[in-house]
Order: C-alpha cells, then structure tokens, then sequence
C-alpha cells in the first residue's frame, strides 16, 4: 500500500511540471506569434522602416558636399498655370518625398486589410534598402563621381533628363506604347486563335503544328529585311515582328493546355448535351486558361524586347530610337532616364496581365500553393 502510494506521488508531479511546461510553451508561442505583422507596434516599425531609407537618401543629397564638378542648371517648369525653378537636386528630393507619401498612404491603407498589411510588412527591407541603395549611388555617381563616367551617372542627373527633354520623352513614350498595344494585341489574338485550331482539330496540327516549331525558334529581329521590304513602312514592319514574336509562344501553350483537357471532362459534358462548340468553349479553353496566361506573360517580356529593338534599328520613334539617338551624343544619363520609363511600363503592363489573370482564374484562389 505504501509502495502504491509513493508511486501515485511520484507521478502526479510529473504531470503537473509536464503541464506547466507546455503551458509556458503554448504562452511563449502566442506572444511570438503577437509580435507580428498584425501587432500595431511591429506594424508601425516597418512603415517607419519602409520610409527612413528614402529619407537618409533626402539626407545625403542635401548634407553631402558636391566635390566633382558637376553643372547643376536651372529648368523653368510650367506646370497648371505655375512657374517653377528646379534644379536636378530639386527634382530628385521632389520625386524621393513623393514615394515618402506613397508608402506612408499605402501604410495607412493596408491598417485595415490583413492581406495588404502583411504584404507591406514583407516588402519593407527592401525598399529601406531601396532608399539606402540611391543614397550610395548619389553619392558615387553625382557628389564624387567614382563611378565611370558618363556612364553611371548618379539619380539627380538622371532625372535632369525629364527636366531637359520632358515632351520630347513623351512623345517617344506615347510612340513605343502605340506600337506595342498594336503588334501585343494582334499577336495575343492571333496566338490564342491559332493555339485553339491546332489543340482541337488534327488536321489543323498536322499542317500547322510544323510551321510553328520552324518560325518559332527564329529570333523575331531576324525577319526584319524581310518586313522592311516587303511592308509599306517601317511601323508595320515593327508591329509584324511583334506579332510574329508573341505568336509562337501564346499558340504553343494553348494548344498544349487544349490537349491536356481530361477525356472525362468531354464525356461528362456530352452527357449534359454540349454540342461541339460547348466542348470548345465551355470545357478545353477554361482548361488552357492557364496555360494560355502562362503564353501571353512569357510573350510580353520577349514583345517588349522585340519593340525597343525594333525602334533602334529602324523606326522614327519610341524609347528605343530615344536610346539610340542619346547613345550617339554620349547622353547616358538620357540613356538610363528611357531605361527606366521602360522598366516602369513594363511592370505596369506585367500588373495588368496579372489582375486580368487573377480575376479570370479567380476559381484558383485556395486551391494553388502560394
């Protein structure tokens, strides 16, 4: 009986302390997961986080001496009735307190959205590291000068160039976009379109599938004799390669997806009474939806490629002719400037495609891996 009782004794300490530990365990895990992005405290650590990089780069361009010789001009603006005197230092804190405004509305924007709160939480080092990183190339490119030059000239040099040539950027920029939603447009549709027939008819992929594996792997440049001849001008010679450039990749993924459509989705859908057209457009194309997206992004990148290299070799217009041109004159500062309106439009088109993306594939929402 004793021994009984000396047992009992023994074990219930044990749970109690095993009890207590998982306890403080269990504590320990909430207060790791309440320092988080949904905790005010951390939440208003990365807003200051995401903004105090652009401010050390305000800093550094205002504090820092300008010991190489640089001209700073004088640009008159005139803006909604306004006149304004800007120098290139002026206009680059401008833009820097401008993306401070930015990031601290989407902050207060995000508060409420957790989705949004904690993709800004996400992003913050990056773009303090963003900000720190203009702060040092200011320093390199426009203060000092230790980078090569005129070849790595700092952020304010770079904006001089909108300041200098602002309509005449302008003009290239509504030229390239003008020739990209030309050849981009048609060569989704014809894409698309030509994908369909070769994915569902036999016959139309005995004959076309070949055509497009041979012209598909030739660089979209390399025709560009040939449209120069044979085309009335060189702007739909320049749509042409675009089109020829988007084609392959937009077709050979939706006749892939087509194909891949399971035999029992058709059968179910015979069952129900579909005719022809219902299983191609009700069942295969929702299928190769998709692997149709997963073409036209793949083809914006090589579009967007094919564009500027278009505009370089033989067009009147566009940020490619705006490169070339400035390269001749050793701008390079004008060179980086249409660089980046490039860089710009290009993630502002890639944005597009993916909120047309996610709302057609909205039924993929919680079934995907993100």
């Amino acid at each position: 009986m004793n021994g009984e009782i000396a047992v009992k004794g023994s074990i219930k300490p044990t749970a109690i302390n095993k009890k207590n530990a998982d306890t403080q365990k269990n504590t320990k895990a909430e207060q790791k997961t309440a320092w988080g992005y949904r905790h005010s405290g951390y939440y208003a650590l990365k807003v200051l986080l995401t903004v105090s990089g652009f401010v050390i780069a305000i800093i550094t361009n205002i504090a820092f001496p300008q010991k190489a010789a640089v001209e700073i001009k004088t640009y008159i603006i005139n803006a909604f009735g306004l006149s304004l005197s800007l120098t290139m230092n002026d206009a680059y804190i401008f833009i820097l307190t401008v993306l401070i405004l930015i990031y601290l509305g989407a902050g207060i924007r995000s508060l409420s959205d957790k989705v949004r709160r904690k993709l800004y939480c996400k992003n913050a080092a990056f773009r303090f590291a963003l900000g720190i990183a203009l702060a040092v190339w200011d320093i390199g490119g426009t203060k000092l000068q230790f980078f090569a030059q005129p070849f790595f000239p700092g952020p304010a040099q770079v904006i001089e160039a909108y300041l200098s040539d602002g309509s005449y950027i302008v003009q290239n920029t509504l030229y390239s976009l003008r020739l990209y939603a030309a050849g981009f447009s048609c060569g989704v549709l014809l894409g698309v379109g030509t994908g369909i027939l070769i994915g569902w008819f036999p016959k139309v992929y005995y004959w076309v599938f070949p055509i497009l594996k041979i012209t598909g792997v030739v660089p979209a440049v390399a025709w560009m004799p040939f449209a120069l001849t044979l085309l009335p001008n060189s702007f739909t010679a320049a749509v042409f390669l675009i089109v020829i450039c988007a084609w392959f990749q937009i077709a050979f993924l939706t006749a892939q997806g087509i194909q891949s459509t399971p035999k029992q989705n058709y059968e179910a859908a015979r069952i129900l009474g579909s005719s022809q057209l219902d299983l191609i457009f009700h069942v295969a194309i929702p299928h190769a939806m998709p692997d149709i997206f997963t073409g036209i992004t793949s083809a914006n990148a090589m579009a967007f490629t094919t564009l500027v290299m278009s505009e370089m070799l033989g067009q009147p217009g566009g940020l490619g002719y705006y490169i070339n041109q400035s390269k001749v004159w050793s701008a390079y500062y004008k060179v980086l400037a249409a660089i980046v309106i490039m860089a710009v439009l290009f993630s502002l088109i890639n944005h597009f495609i993916g909120l047309v993306q996610k709302r057609t594939l909205r039924w993929q929402e919680g079934v995907l891996k993100k």
